[in-house]
């Protein structure tokens, strides 16, 4: 049976995304910093030739263990779940072969036909909430398994349903203090919701950035919130 998990990027304070990080600010990466500490977020997955291969970024890229999760990751996918916020960004920033190949189903309050896409990739657009959503995107994924790729706040409402079965996260050594926060609007959960899912936490480790990840744990994260502690 296909499974339902969520696969993102995380801060070491517990964001997903930085402050300042709108539609509205798109255009100005400088406002609160946000281009920059995005850029210190994702690092990490540029870096990987199986990321750049899929983007078309070009040549090269880091092979290894990531790559090989993240190659992996991606080929278990039969259909993606996102919010609206989280398609109009990838709207304006994603290649015209969208990164995905699989059906996309995009929650939003907004009638619009399905958007196709070359290489495979065919955003649906879903007015009648998240449990038609999931109920399409289990229809479309051919046995294989349903990706909710974001944003927090849809994380949050799947969560919410109990109908997350693993939690695919990159732990960044980053700190934002401020943003979009997976981990809030939960409710508690139970054994008629399935309880919480399993989690296959990535940490996101070099030399560089260990004393500053022991530095966080040591003073407490709160006490060095906002300062980036990833090396270059």
């Amino acid at each position: 049976m296909s499974k339902v998990f969520v696969n993102i990027g995380l801060s070491l304070d517990g964001y997903m995304a930085p402050e300042g990080m709108t539609m509205e600010n798109w255009d100005k990466p400088e406002y609160k910093n946000w281009g920059a500490k995005w850029g210190a977020l994702m690092r990490w997955i540029f870096n990987q030739q199986f990321f750049r291969e899929n983007l078309k970024l070009g040549a090269g890229g880091e092979t290894g263990p990531i790559n090989d999760m993240l190659r992996k990751t991606t080929e278990r996918i039969g259909a993606n779940i996102m919010g609206k916020r989280m398609f109009e960004q990838g709207e304006r920033a994603w290649p015209e072969e969208a990164p995905f190949h699989t059906p996309v189903y995009v929650l939003t309050h907004e009638k619009r036909e399905p958007w196709v896409r070359p290489g495979g990739t065919t955003f649906y657009f879903v007015n009648d909430g998240a449990e038609s959503a999931l109920r399409q995107a289990r229809e479309s994924a051919g046995g294989r398994d349903i990706r909710i790729a974001g944003g927090a706040d849809v994380i949050q409402q799947y969560l919410n349903m109990g109908v997350i079965d693993e939690l695919e996260i990159a732990l960044a050594p980053v700190l934002f203090s401020s943003g979009r926060r997976l981990f809030e609007h939960l409710d508690e959960p139970n054994a008629t919701t399935g309880g919480s899912p399993n989690w296959r936490p990535w940490v996101l480790d070099d030399a560089a950035s260990r004393p500053f990840i022991q530095e966080a744990l040591d003073l407490g994260i709160n006490s060095i919130q906002g300062r980036q502690i990833v090396k270059s």
